[in-house]
């Protein structure tokens, strides 16, 4: 089947919620209940997070995968979300969970950040994953490559990454609190960009 890729819109909240909660393995619906207010359905306060014109989980900063499905039109079958990293100073209050993760996108300044790429299981192995990767590297161009940051138990995830070349950085323990994940450490992960062409006096241009 064809995916096709569009820029997101403010109502796809409800499914950047739930593609950024995969991506995280859990982290974000964990991060969001502590958010909630009494009462409050985790998944209403990610959706509120995914609606916000600013921040780098916004659909602002979201490309869509959709794939046609005969007799039904066309379904969202996964999500990017990303942005350049640039040198700015991390919250005084940043949560310690946070911690290990800015310290390494301070390692990737200068890079195009892949802050978010998940597809549905029902949608997985046909090729979304791939031409959101692709995207990321077509918004990539100017900067120096592209970045990504995995947990290290994520075998699956590791290898797809590593066959579209991109390398482990470094590692940072994780600060797990009451999240419960098998992995122990994130990774950051870099592919930088082609050489430049070098002109025929060998210089590069």
């Amino acid at each position: 089947m064809a995916v096709r890729l569009r820029p997101a819109t403010r109502s796809d909240a409800p499914d950047l919620a739930r593609l950024v909660d995969m991506a995280g393995e859990g982290l974000p619906s964990y991060i969001w209940a502590g958010m909630a207010e009494p009462g409050e359905d985790v998944w209403v306060v990610g959706r509120r997070r995914a609606e916000r014109d600013e921040g780098g989980f916004s659909w602002r900063n979201a490309t869509m995968a959709e794939i046609e499905v005969p007799g039904t039109g066309r379904r969202v079958a996964g999500a990017l979300v990303g942005y350049p990293l640039a040198e700015v100073p991390p919250p005084e209050d940043l949560p310690p969970m946070f911690q290990p993760m800015q310290q390494l996108e301070s390692l990737a300044i200068g890079t195009w950040y892949v802050n978010v790429l998940a597809a549905y299981p029902e949608w997985r192995r046909q090729g979304v994953g791939a031409a959101l990767m692709a995207e990321a590297e077509r918004l990539a161009a100017g900067f120096d490559g592209t970045s990504l940051i995995v947990a290290d138990a994520n075998l699956t995830a590791r290898r797809f990454y590593e066959a579209l070349g991109y390398r482990e950085k470094a590692r940072r323990p994780m600060v797990k609190e009451g999240w419960r994940s098998d992995s122990s450490e994130w990774v950051l992960m870099l592919k930088p960009l082609p050489n430049p062409p070098a002109s025929a006096n060998g210089t590069r241009i």
